[in-house]
């Protein structure tokens, strides 16, 4: 059943974030895995477009915020990489398949499976169970959580964050992130961590795009680690984040990779705006598509 029950939706609401087992079958993941495994084979990156990705903030403000292949990615669909997988010269020291971080930010647009999996009937039932009246899909992304491959291989560790620090409404609460893993996400491969409740906390930074570049609003507080709590999922298990919740994941350092598909819906009833200095912004060729269509 994929409506949310009303036990559901209250640990949903007091927790920030919930897992659904099972959300879509081994058929949907392989259908998933393969599709992008055609678009990887026919990736065509420019030397001068190849961007390591970082959720580290000075890496963050220094890769992607002053990159326009970053910043223009919101309605395209792009590729960006692990750290030290180029040579001086940006070419691969690894297979490219291997070296890829994710792809975004509109596989929910151009592609149509993808496109098909992000409006599915039991994703549009699911969110109407949250009580979302008008969400519209603001990004989506393909994470490949590569597996370590050693020297300095291996996927980066995903810091602590909360979503609206990069998807910014007013006001607050208005974005909520949907993650499917397309392979188990466990302890070893670098499954996600929350913060319960953290979600009701209020925001700690926001990133803000400007003419002269990106900046950040605040500072991410040194989380207690032991506040947070490993979410393992296995193929196929859908998570619910609220966009406030805190959450990182850790390194990944088996022989296995993570891979999970994730896009970010905005509830744009009642007056929310979306906020005109986020990186990401609608455009003239995509709008941000309405999910129930």
């Amino acid at each position: 059943m994929a409506c949310l029950s009303p036990s559901q939706l209250k640990k949903f609401q007091e927790d920030g974030f919930l897992l659904l087992e099972g959300f879509l079958t081994e058929d949907e993941c392989v259908a998933m895995q393969q599709r992008i495994g055609e678009i990887v084979a026919e990736m065509d990156v420019p030397l001068h477009c190849r961007t390591e990705f970082s959720t580290q903030e000075d890496e963050q403000l220094r890769n992607q915020g002053s990159t326009e292949y970053f910043l223009s990615s919101g309605d395209k669909i792009r590729f960006f990489f692990e750290k030290g997988v180029f040579d001086k010269k940006g070419n691969f020291l690894v297979p490219p398949e291997k070296s890829i971080n994710k792809i975004g930010h509109a596989l929910h647009a151009h592609d149509p499976v993808f496109r098909g999996v992000t409006h599915s009937p039991k994703v549009q039932a699911l969110v109407r169970s949250v009580g979302l009246q008008m969400p519209v899909v603001v990004q989506s992304m393909y994470i490949f959580k590569q597996p370590h491959f050693g020297g300095e291989g291996g996927s980066i560790t995903v810091s602590p964050h909360q979503d609206a620090t990069f998807l910014y409404t007013e006001p607050l609460g208005r974005v909520l992130g949907v993650w499917i893993a397309m392979e188990d996400a466990l302890l070893e491969n670098g499954c996600l961590w929350f913060i319960p409740g953290s979600h009701t906390r209020g925001l700690s930074r926001r990133m803000i795009r400007a003419p002269a570049g990106t900046s950040f609003l605040g500072s991410e507080p040194a989380w207690d680690n032991n506040l947070f709590v490993p979410l393992p999922v296995r193929r196929g298990g859908l998570v619910l984040i609220h966009g406030e919740v805190v959450h990182k994941s850790e390194q990944n350092l088996s022989n296995h990779s993570r891979q999970a598909y994730t896009f970010h819906l905005m509830e744009a009833a009642a007056g929310t705006v979306w906020s005109p200095e986020n990186w990401l912004q609608p455009t003239t060729e995509l709008p941000f598509p309405p999910l129930y269509v």
